[in-house]
């Protein structure tokens, strides 16, 4: 990791590393499944923890520390791990905490499969989970006595509403309740949870930390106890460990994550305005059309939502798209659609969507790194083409 930790920038701190064996200015990839020991001493002292050596990929990888370092520092936390998706990351990190009869409190609208892993395998434990208006601080509060849990997602999965985490961090500890933030949309650069009292944030690093759409993964950051906690409970034993080369990619996107974060800032709010100022669109859901005081962000990510009226046809629009292409996921250089009436319809219990209330004309829209005016051409065409649809089939 870079020397001058603290007279440098994240930017420049991201971008470079300590030269590595023979010079090399990437770090190595460790493409192991296993660490031999140089003697029987050696292997004792590992296995009583005296010292740090790899002993295995499923448990600890030197690349993987590299990645750990340097989320820590980017996060502001003082222990990361990495897994093979974002829902390893969020899966082992609840597990960690909570226990049979215990309660969880979470938003609503959050990540359909973290609602599924709440609704389904943690009843199944008998873990109890209630879902609150994560914008209402007092409702939040209310719910909190007795609960183990606080989970939040800010903003949330659809309507992008934003939640206040240093209030909500204030009131869990005064309640003795761990908080764990899933901080994918702003990513460590528009939003530092760690640092308003929120004790672990998580990411889907396939997103914005990846930000190339070739990897899968996901990480935690937060206090050493916690982390390790995670790491000596729950993390072994299921499994769900980062690859060494998906490490590998995960640092290469963190030397371009603040300018590409800058990017989708500036273009996401660039179409997300224009939408907005379109007769046949009812709403924009993005957190910079109307900045709230309590807000925690430093900017934004460009995923966002907005709700077409009865004017446009949703399947020609979304079918006349040629630049924005109908996808799940997001955070990578291409930009994606998601209409709410196929999400609303996926085959299946436990659909977020349909229980919170989302609206059916709804469409999830995340804006890449192509040009921002050539995108909003494209979108231009694709209202165009769902307008005269309606009309010719009316006729």
């Amino acid at each position: 990791m870079t020397k001058n930790r603290n007279t440098t920038s994240i930017e420049t701190q991201l971008a470079h590393d300590d030269r590595h064996a023979e010079g090399a200015i990437a770090p190595p990839i460790y493409q192991t499944s296993l660490f031999t020991f140089e003697s029987y001493q050696a292997m004792v002292d590992r296995y009583r923890g005296d010292v740090t050596q790899a002993i295995y990929s499923r448990v600890d990888n030197p690349t993987n520390t590299v990645l750990h370092e340097k989320l820590v520092l980017l996060e502001g936390g003082d222990a990361a791990l990495s897994f093979s998706s974002g829902m390893a990351a969020i899966s082992n990190t609840i597990l960690s905490i909570v226990n049979p009869g215990d309660r969880i409190v979470c938003i609503k609208n959050v990540y359909a499969d973290t609602y599924r892993l709440l609704r389904g395998l943690c009843s199944r434990f008998g873990i109890e989970t209630i879902f609150v208006d994560g914008a209402d601080v007092a409702e939040v509060g209310r719910s909190l006595s007795g609960a183990k849990l606080l989970y939040l997602e800010s903003p949330n999965t659809w309507m992008f509403e934003e939640q206040d985490l240093k209030s909500l961090a204030t009131l869990a500890r005064a309640n003795d309740v761990t908080t764990i933030v899933d901080n994918s949309w702003a990513s460590p650069i528009n939003q530092s949870p760690l640092s308003l009292g929120i004790d672990l944030v998580v990411h889907s690093a396939t997103k914005y930390i990846s930000g190339h759409s070739d990897t899968v993964a996901g990480v935690v950051v937060g206090g050493a106890a916690l982390v390790e906690r995670i790491d000596q409970t729950v993390r072994p034993y299921l499994g769900a460990s980062l690859s060494a080369q998906d490490a590998a990619r995960l640092i290469r996107g963190l030397r371009t994550l603040p300018i590409r974060i800058q990017r989708h800032h500036e273009s996401g709010l660039t179409i997300a305005t224009r939408l907005a100022a379109r007769n046949d669109v009812v709403r924009v859901c993005h957190p910079g059309l109307q900045p709230k005081k309590s807000s925690c962000l430093a900017g934004y990510g460009s995923l966002f939502s907005f709700e077409l009226s009865d004017a446009i046809d949703i399947p020609t629009f979304c079918d006349a798209l040629e630049l924005f292409h109908l996808g799940v996921s997001w955070g990578g250089y291409e930009s994606l659609i998601v209409p709410a009436e196929v999400s609303l319809n996926q085959a299946g219990e436990n659909n977020a969507a349909v229980d919170f209330g989302v609206p059916p004309r709804m469409i999830r829209l995340f804006v890449g790194l192509e040009d921002p005016e050539d995108l909003w051409r494209d979108l231009e065409g694709a209202f165009s083409a769902a307008t005269k649809k309606l009309v010719i089939n009316t006729q």
